[in-house]
């Protein structure tokens, strides 16, 4: 195997990763090397995928001071000295990660450890990095010597393109990128994620496992030709491929009895021997498969997420805590505190479980509830008015409970003037909990040729069976600006919002998830229900219903220094 041979057991690599079909890379091209990256191009030669990783590294712009291999070779006897480099001890900031093996000989194992020790001597700036022993043990067997993989590594490191991101290196960013992959679950996986908000005790902790499944316990095989389309493609690979290994996971599991304390030990064992039930093309054709999902999409939710996280005061690990958990996302929804007339503890809780992750750190709060008052609509506005999100809640007289989420201040209904106009976000949805639970996407998730493309279009209508029209989007998934969250708040152009909701003095229209329409008249009496293209068949509550209560619930934020 020549050159990139070094630290390598060749007796515990897969037979076929062989120097065979003397391959070269013909193009440079962005679109040409994201096919051949997908493809798997340069998986079977080991020599032409080390060139290939070369060349790609080489590529990333990165800080004008950044350390390189005569700067390894420099430092690493001062740092490692004489020592058995297998004794060394690894950074904090590794958050005692496992250090995969990867089929690397002895040498190689120790040289991972002096690696990371000269990595954390040169990037002091680094507070959290759990992917790194494993990124710095795949790259060793694509590296001639320490000094090169190195060299690779802190430029992956220092890499200062705001349009790129590769690793997570502080628990900030960590942090929320868990949440952000709890976001994306709960869009793309929706049955995975039922399950797992039915068999764990702390889904937010399952979730933060995600990158560990990842870097640290797909095979080799597997994780390098994740890595081929990562260094070309970027970090919304991670997730697509960790959303794909949920849902294998949720398709080989779905019927067995799990116990609710070994659900992230029997995703990691998954994910080990996933050898068993899927191959990598079938993962990667899997994590490609997932429509609607761009790296904006990505960027937004992350942004959201840490910002949530900040206002929170949650910017680094507790050394004195020995798990960095969030708050568990059931326990949010504290039973002492917790009084409603339409739900009990345990369905607000699987409520709190669809809800965004950066809302579902705070407390319920009740803002509005018909029993104390009244039934008038201007009451109703005056309580809601200044709280975003909220959750309405509905129970009928007939027993049926149903409500939504509403990521928009009613304020905003102000802004149509007298004309009764749409506003709201992709983030909005509706739900049914009696007689069987059930929550209603946003339509255009599935349907996304139904997506605004200007602002005024659709925006007025007083019929719940008339969701806003629109027109097609553009033909390029990836140039689609994210639907999931207000427009405002990343100054992103009107177009991004959804149409949603609706409120006037005559009556308030919700609608929009899977077709689900929620109209409820000026008292707050009565109300109806619109269904087009059901994909269940299954309306909210009764075509035509009497409203028994209402209740209006805001987000406490209990977490705030």
């Amino acid at each position: 195997m020549g050159e990139y041979s070094r630290f390598i057991d060749w007796d515990k690599m897969d037979s076929t990763i062989q120097d065979q079909d003397a391959k070269e890379l013909t193009s440079t091209e962005f679109q040409d090397l994201k096919q051949l990256a997908r493809q798997g191009y340069w998986a079977k030669n080991h020599s032409l995928r080390a060139k290939v990783y070369h060349k790609l590294i080489n590529d990333i712009p990165c800080r004008t001071v950044t350390p390189d291999a005569h700067v390894y070779r420099d430092i690493v006897v001062k740092i490692a000295g004489k020592r058995n480099s297998g004794s060394l001890p690894l950074p904090e900031f590794v958050d005692n990660s496992l250090v995969p093996t990867y089929c690397l000989n002895a040498e190689g194992i120790g040289a991972v450890r002096k690696i990371i020790s000269c990595i954390a001597s040169q990037f002091p700036d680094i507070s959290f990095c759990p992917a790194l022993p494993s990124v710095v043990a795949l790259l060793l067997h694509y590296s001639r010597d320490e000094a090169e993989c190195f060299e690779k590594v802190c430029r992956i490191l220092a890499c200062n393109d705001p349009s790129k991101h590769f690793i997570d290196q502080t628990f900030l960013a960590f942090e929320s990128s868990c949440m952000t992959f709890g976001d994306l679950v709960n869009k793309y996986c929706q049955a995975a994620h039922k399950l797992m908000v039915a068999v764990s005790k702390d889904v937010l902790e399952v979730y933060s496992d995600w990158q560990r499944w990842l870097f640290g316990e797909l095979p080799l095989i597997y994780v390098a030709r994740v890595f081929d389309v990562f260094l070309v493609e970027g970090y919304k690979v991670l997730y697509r491929v960790a959303l794909a290994l949920l849902k294998f996971f949720h398709k080989v599991r779905v019927g067995q009895t799990m116990e609710s304390d070994n659900v992230q030990q029997d995703i990691r064992a998954f994910v080990r021997d996933i050898a068993k039930s899927v191959s990598p093309e079938k993962l990667l054709e899997k994590a490609f498969a997932i429509r609607l999902f761009s790296r904006k999409e990505i960027q937004l939710l992350q942004m959201a997420n840490e910002k949530a996280l900040q206002q929170k005061g949650i910017t680094v690990k507790q050394k004195s805590i020995a798990s960095p958990k969030r708050q568990n996302v059931h326990l949010a929804v504290h039973a002492e505190n917790f009084k409603s007339e339409i739900v009990d503890v345990k369905k607000m809780r699987d409520i709190w479980s669809w809800i965004p992750e950066r809302f579902a750190l705070c407390q319920p709060l009740l803002l509005f509830t018909t029993s104390e008052h009244g039934c008038s609509l201007s009451r109703f506005y005056s309580h809601c008015e200044g709280h975003e999100p909220t959750l309405l809640l509905i129970k009928t007289t007939a027993q049926e409970v149903c409500g939504a989420y509403l990521s928009t201040d009613w304020n905003e209904r102000k802004r149509g003037g007298n004309k009764l106009s749409f506003f709201g976000t992709g983030e909005c949805f509706v739900f049914r909990l009696v007689p069987e639970v059930e929550r209603y996407e946003w339509v255009i998730i599935r349907h996304p040729e139904l997506a605004m493309t200007g602002p005024e279009q659709g925006n007025n209508s007083s019929h719940v069976s008339d969701p806003p029209s629109a027109t097609s989007l553009p033909s390029d998934p990836s140039d689609r600006l994210s639907p999931f969250l207000s427009a405002r708040h990343f100054n992103l152009p009107s177009k991004a919002a959804s149409m949603f909701m609706a409120g006037g003095m005559e009556c308030i229209i919700i609608g929009g998830g899977d077709g689900q329409a929620l109209y409820i008249d000026a008292d707050l009496n009565h109300g109806r229900t619109g269904h087009c293209n059901t994909f269940n068949n299954q309306p909210l509550c009764s075509e035509s219903f009497q409203i028994a209560i209402i209740e209006v619930w805001g987000f406490k934020d209990t977490m705030s220094n």
